[in-house]
Protein backbone atom coordinates (compact mmCIF):
# COMPACT_ATOMS: atom_id res chain seq x y z
CA UNK A 1 0.00 0.00 0.00
CA UNK A 2 1.75 3.25 -1.23
CA UNK A 3 0.58 6.17 1.07
CA UNK A 4 -0.08 9.50 -0.52
CA UNK A 5 1.76 12.47 1.19
CA UNK A 6 2.59 14.72 -1.91
CA UNK A 7 2.66 14.00 -5.58
CA UNK A 8 5.44 15.47 -8.20
CA UNK A 9 2.94 16.60 -10.49
CA UNK A 10 3.92 17.28 -14.07
CA UNK A 11 1.59 20.08 -15.57
CA UNK A 12 0.54 21.82 -18.76
CA UNK A 13 -0.56 25.33 -19.37
CA UNK A 14 -4.71 24.06 -19.72
CA UNK A 15 -4.17 21.76 -16.66
CA UNK A 16 -2.72 24.46 -14.39
CA UNK A 17 -5.51 26.48 -14.81
CA UNK A 18 -8.49 26.92 -13.25
CA UNK A 19 -10.89 25.83 -15.92
CA UNK A 20 -13.54 23.17 -14.48
CA UNK A 21 -15.70 20.59 -16.57
CA UNK A 22 -19.19 20.25 -15.83
CA UNK A 23 -20.27 16.89 -14.15
CA UNK A 24 -22.10 15.54 -17.52
CA UNK A 25 -18.67 16.03 -19.09
CA UNK A 26 -16.86 13.89 -16.59
CA UNK A 27 -19.22 11.09 -16.88
CA UNK A 28 -18.97 11.33 -21.20
CA UNK A 29 -15.40 11.51 -20.81
CA UNK A 30 -15.05 8.58 -19.07
CA UNK A 31 -17.74 7.01 -21.25
CA UNK A 32 -15.67 7.85 -24.21
CA UNK A 33 -12.31 6.27 -22.45
CA UNK A 34 -14.10 3.12 -21.72
CA UNK A 35 -14.99 3.02 -25.39
CA UNK A 36 -11.72 3.94 -26.35
CA UNK A 37 -10.21 0.51 -24.95
CA UNK A 38 -13.37 -1.78 -26.46
CA UNK A 39 -12.70 -0.50 -29.75
CA UNK A 40 -8.73 -0.21 -29.81
CA UNK A 41 -7.47 -2.93 -27.00
CA UNK A 42 -6.21 -2.39 -23.94
CA UNK A 43 -1.94 -1.59 -25.29
CA UNK A 44 -2.91 1.18 -27.10
CA UNK A 45 -5.53 2.86 -24.37
CA UNK A 46 -3.07 2.29 -22.02
CA UNK A 47 -0.90 4.69 -23.84
CA UNK A 48 -3.15 6.87 -24.74
CA UNK A 49 -4.10 7.53 -21.42
CA UNK A 50 -0.61 7.86 -19.82
CA UNK A 51 0.33 10.47 -22.20
CA UNK A 52 0.24 14.17 -20.67
CA UNK A 53 -0.24 15.73 -24.32
CA UNK A 54 -2.01 12.34 -25.40
CA UNK A 55 -6.08 13.03 -26.36
CA UNK A 56 -7.51 12.26 -22.67
CA UNK A 57 -6.12 15.28 -21.27
CA UNK A 58 -8.70 17.98 -21.73
CA UNK A 59 -8.43 21.10 -19.54
CA UNK A 60 -8.23 19.88 -16.09
CA UNK A 61 -9.65 16.26 -17.20
CA UNK A 62 -7.72 13.32 -17.20
CA UNK A 63 -7.94 9.47 -17.61
CA UNK A 64 -6.15 6.87 -15.21
CA UNK A 65 -7.01 3.39 -14.94
CA UNK A 66 -6.35 0.15 -12.76
CA UNK A 67 -6.67 -2.93 -12.89
CA UNK A 68 -8.67 -5.16 -10.65
CA UNK A 69 -5.58 -6.76 -8.53
CA UNK A 70 -5.70 -2.83 -7.12
CA UNK A 71 -2.58 -2.08 -9.39
CA UNK A 72 -2.50 1.45 -11.15
CA UNK A 73 -1.74 1.05 -15.02
CA UNK A 74 -2.57 4.40 -16.56
CA UNK A 75 -1.65 8.20 -14.62
CA UNK A 76 -0.64 10.82 -16.89
CA UNK A 77 0.24 13.43 -14.57
CA UNK A 78 1.54 10.89 -11.59
CA UNK A 79 3.96 8.05 -13.77
CA UNK A 80 5.30 7.15 -10.80
CA UNK A 81 2.16 5.28 -9.86
CA UNK A 82 1.89 3.33 -12.80
CA UNK A 83 2.44 -0.57 -11.37
CA UNK A 84 1.96 0.83 -7.74
CA UNK A 85 -0.39 -0.94 -5.81
CA UNK A 86 -3.28 0.45 -3.46
CA UNK A 87 -2.94 3.96 -2.41
CA UNK A 88 -3.65 5.59 1.03
CA UNK A 89 -4.73 9.78 1.06
CA UNK A 90 -3.25 12.19 3.63
CA UNK A 91 -6.35 11.32 5.94
CA UNK A 92 -5.07 7.45 5.78
CA UNK A 93 -8.06 6.38 3.18
CA UNK A 94 -7.40 3.43 1.31
CA UNK A 95 -8.08 5.71 -1.86
CA UNK A 96 -7.60 2.39 -4.40
CA UNK A 97 -10.10 0.14 -1.85
CA UNK A 98 -12.40 2.66 -1.94
CA UNK A 99 -12.30 2.62 -6.41
CA UNK A 100 -12.74 -1.22 -6.26
CA UNK A 101 -15.64 -1.75 -4.74
CA UNK A 102 -17.75 0.87 -6.43
CA UNK A 103 -15.99 -0.36 -9.49
CA UNK A 104 -17.47 -3.94 -8.64
CA UNK A 105 -20.76 -2.36 -7.71
CA UNK A 106 -20.34 -1.09 -11.84
CA UNK A 107 -19.29 2.08 -10.94
CA UNK A 108 -20.61 5.79 -10.06
CA UNK A 109 -19.11 8.49 -7.69
CA UNK A 110 -17.22 8.71 -4.43
CA UNK A 111 -14.62 11.32 -2.86
CA UNK A 112 -10.97 11.01 -2.74
CA UNK A 113 -8.68 13.66 -1.39
CA UNK A 114 -5.60 13.95 -4.27
CA UNK A 115 -3.43 16.98 -4.88
CA UNK A 116 -5.01 19.38 -7.55
CA UNK A 117 -2.21 20.24 -10.28
CA UNK A 118 -3.85 23.53 -10.82
CA UNK A 119 -3.65 24.73 -7.05
CA UNK A 120 0.42 23.73 -6.63
CA UNK A 121 -0.38 20.48 -5.83
CA UNK A 122 -2.11 21.64 -2.47
CA UNK A 123 -4.44 18.36 -1.24
CA UNK A 124 -8.05 19.15 -2.21
CA UNK A 125 -11.50 16.88 -2.30
CA UNK A 126 -12.03 15.59 -5.76
CA UNK A 127 -15.38 13.75 -6.79
CA UNK A 128 -14.68 10.70 -9.14
CA UNK A 129 -16.49 9.42 -11.63
CA UNK A 130 -15.63 5.69 -12.04
CA UNK A 131 -16.49 3.04 -14.42
CA UNK A 132 -15.56 -0.41 -14.83
CA UNK A 133 -14.22 -1.82 -18.04
CA UNK A 134 -14.74 -5.40 -18.66
CA UNK A 135 -14.75 -6.97 -15.46
CA UNK A 136 -10.63 -6.65 -15.41
CA UNK A 137 -10.15 -2.93 -14.75
CA UNK A 138 -11.87 0.28 -13.85
CA UNK A 139 -11.22 4.07 -15.24
CA UNK A 140 -11.74 6.99 -13.52
CA UNK A 141 -11.90 10.73 -13.99
CA UNK A 142 -13.10 13.70 -11.83
CA UNK A 143 -13.61 16.92 -10.71
CA UNK A 144 -11.54 18.96 -7.37
CA UNK A 145 -14.57 20.56 -5.07
CA UNK A 146 -12.31 23.55 -3.94
CA UNK A 147 -14.96 25.22 -2.16
CA UNK A 148 -14.96 22.51 0.38
CA UNK A 149 -12.41 22.00 3.07
CA UNK A 150 -11.05 18.49 3.03
CA UNK A 151 -8.38 19.34 6.33
CA UNK A 152 -9.27 17.26 9.09
CA UNK A 153 -6.52 17.19 12.25
CA UNK A 154 -4.65 13.59 12.42
CA UNK A 155 -5.30 13.89 16.34
CA UNK A 156 -9.22 14.29 15.70
CA UNK A 157 -8.68 11.02 13.42
CA UNK A 158 -6.87 9.22 16.12
CA UNK A 159 -9.48 10.02 18.86
CA UNK A 160 -12.57 8.86 16.27
CA UNK A 161 -11.11 5.85 15.82
CA UNK A 162 -10.63 5.00 19.98
CA UNK A 163 -13.96 5.96 20.46
CA UNK A 164 -15.44 4.17 17.43
CA UNK A 165 -13.61 1.06 18.82
CA UNK A 166 -14.86 1.68 22.15
CA UNK A 167 -18.67 1.79 20.73
CA UNK A 168 -17.26 -1.61 19.08
CA UNK A 169 -16.59 -3.04 22.64
CA UNK A 170 -19.41 -2.24 24.51
CA UNK A 171 -21.74 -4.23 21.76
CA UNK A 172 -19.75 -7.41 22.46
CA UNK A 173 -20.00 -7.09 25.97
CA UNK A 174 -23.65 -5.92 26.28
CA UNK A 175 -25.11 -7.30 22.74
CA UNK A 176 -26.84 -5.58 20.45
CA UNK A 177 -29.96 -4.46 21.75
CA UNK A 178 -28.32 -2.73 24.85
CA UNK A 179 -26.11 -1.13 23.03
CA UNK A 180 -28.53 0.23 20.13
CA UNK A 181 -30.72 1.68 23.09
CA UNK A 182 -27.82 3.68 24.27
CA UNK A 183 -26.44 4.32 21.00
CA UNK A 184 -29.33 6.11 19.80
CA UNK A 185 -30.01 8.00 23.25
CA UNK A 186 -29.21 11.71 22.37
CA UNK A 187 -28.07 11.98 25.72
CA UNK A 188 -26.24 8.45 26.10
CA UNK A 189 -22.65 7.68 26.77
CA UNK A 190 -21.93 7.42 23.28
CA UNK A 191 -23.37 10.97 22.42
CA UNK A 192 -20.64 13.34 23.16
CA UNK A 193 -19.96 16.81 22.06
CA UNK A 194 -20.16 16.45 18.41
CA UNK A 195 -19.62 13.11 18.05
CA UNK A 196 -22.31 10.05 17.93
CA UNK A 197 -22.53 6.41 16.82
CA UNK A 198 -24.73 5.41 13.87
CA UNK A 199 -25.58 1.27 12.94
CA UNK A 200 -26.95 -0.32 9.75
CA UNK A 201 -27.01 -4.18 9.01
CA UNK A 202 -26.05 -5.05 5.89
CA UNK A 203 -29.04 -4.34 4.05
CA UNK A 204 -28.68 -0.70 4.56
CA UNK A 205 -31.72 -0.63 7.50
CA UNK A 206 -30.55 1.90 9.81
CA UNK A 207 -30.26 0.51 13.68
CA UNK A 208 -28.97 4.01 15.37
CA UNK A 209 -29.06 7.61 14.67
CA UNK A 210 -29.87 9.70 17.65
CA UNK A 211 -29.98 12.82 16.48
CA UNK A 212 -32.63 11.28 12.98
CA UNK A 213 -35.03 9.13 15.39
CA UNK A 214 -37.53 9.00 12.48
CA UNK A 215 -34.71 7.00 10.00
CA UNK A 216 -34.50 4.62 12.63
CA UNK A 217 -35.29 1.52 10.88
CA UNK A 218 -35.90 3.12 8.02
CA UNK A 219 -33.92 1.42 4.64
CA UNK A 220 -31.30 3.85 3.35
CA UNK A 221 -29.40 1.57 0.90
CA UNK A 222 -30.22 3.79 -2.10
CA UNK A 223 -29.77 7.45 0.01
CA UNK A 224 -27.41 9.78 -1.59
CA UNK A 225 -25.41 12.89 -0.19
CA UNK A 226 -26.17 16.36 -2.55
CA UNK A 227 -23.51 15.01 -5.07
CA UNK A 228 -25.33 12.07 -6.17
CA UNK A 229 -22.64 9.86 -4.17
CA UNK A 230 -24.63 6.83 -2.80
CA UNK A 231 -22.94 6.83 0.84
CA UNK A 232 -24.96 4.14 2.04
CA UNK A 233 -23.33 1.39 0.17
CA UNK A 234 -20.21 2.66 -0.12
CA UNK A 235 -20.33 2.59 4.16
CA UNK A 236 -21.51 -0.59 4.16
CA UNK A 237 -18.41 -1.31 1.40
CA UNK A 238 -15.87 -0.63 3.47
CA UNK A 239 -17.30 -2.25 6.93
CA UNK A 240 -17.63 -5.57 4.67
CA UNK A 241 -14.00 -4.57 4.93
CA UNK A 242 -13.70 -5.13 8.48
CA UNK A 243 -13.05 -1.42 9.16
CA UNK A 244 -12.01 1.51 7.41
CA UNK A 245 -12.73 5.27 6.49
CA UNK A 246 -14.59 7.56 3.53
CA UNK A 247 -15.55 10.52 2.85
CA UNK A 248 -19.02 11.89 1.88
CA UNK A 249 -20.97 14.91 2.43
CA UNK A 250 -23.84 14.59 5.46
CA UNK A 251 -25.97 16.85 7.60
CA UNK A 252 -23.74 18.20 11.03
CA UNK A 253 -26.03 18.46 14.03
CA UNK A 254 -23.52 20.78 15.66
CA UNK A 255 -24.13 22.42 12.61
CA UNK A 256 -27.80 23.12 12.73
CA UNK A 257 -27.84 19.71 10.09
CA UNK A 258 -25.72 22.06 7.66
CA UNK A 259 -24.34 19.40 4.74
CA UNK A 260 -20.63 19.31 5.60
CA UNK A 261 -17.99 16.81 4.66
CA UNK A 262 -17.71 13.92 6.98
CA UNK A 263 -14.88 11.70 7.27
CA UNK A 264 -16.85 8.57 8.76
CA UNK A 265 -14.82 5.38 10.47
CA UNK A 266 -16.47 2.00 10.49
CA UNK A 267 -16.01 -1.16 11.76
CA UNK A 268 -18.15 -4.49 11.25
CA UNK A 269 -19.73 -6.28 14.49
CA UNK A 270 -20.59 -9.66 13.77
CA UNK A 271 -20.95 -10.16 9.97
CA UNK A 272 -24.88 -9.22 10.47
CA UNK A 273 -24.07 -5.12 11.26
CA UNK A 274 -21.76 -2.16 11.67
CA UNK A 275 -21.31 0.68 13.43
CA UNK A 276 -19.72 3.90 12.79
CA UNK A 277 -18.90 7.98 13.94
CA UNK A 278 -17.47 10.76 11.73
CA UNK A 279 -15.93 13.73 12.29
CA UNK A 280 -16.34 16.93 10.01
CA UNK A 281 -14.17 19.03 7.59
CA UNK A 282 -13.77 23.16 8.78
CA UNK A 283 -16.36 24.48 6.55
CA UNK A 284 -19.51 23.49 5.59
CA UNK A 285 -20.71 22.34 1.98
CA UNK A 286 -23.72 23.52 1.40
CA UNK A 287 -23.25 24.86 -2.42
CA UNK A 288 -20.98 21.76 -2.81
Amino acid sequence: MIALVFLTVTTNSCLASDMTASWNEVVAFVDEAATYVNNNGLEKALEEFNNPAGSFVRGDLYIFAYDFNGTCIAHPFNPELVGQTGLLDINGVDVVGRELALAKRGGGTMYIVFPNPAHDGNEELKQLYIESVNDSLYLGSGLYLSNISASFDQDEIDELIVYVDEALQFAQENGKEKALEVYNDPEGNFTRDERYIFAYDYDGQNLALPHQPELVGTNRIDAQDPNGVYFIQQVIDVAKMGNGSLYYIYPDPSRNMADRLKLSYVVDIDGTWFLGSGIYADNDAANA
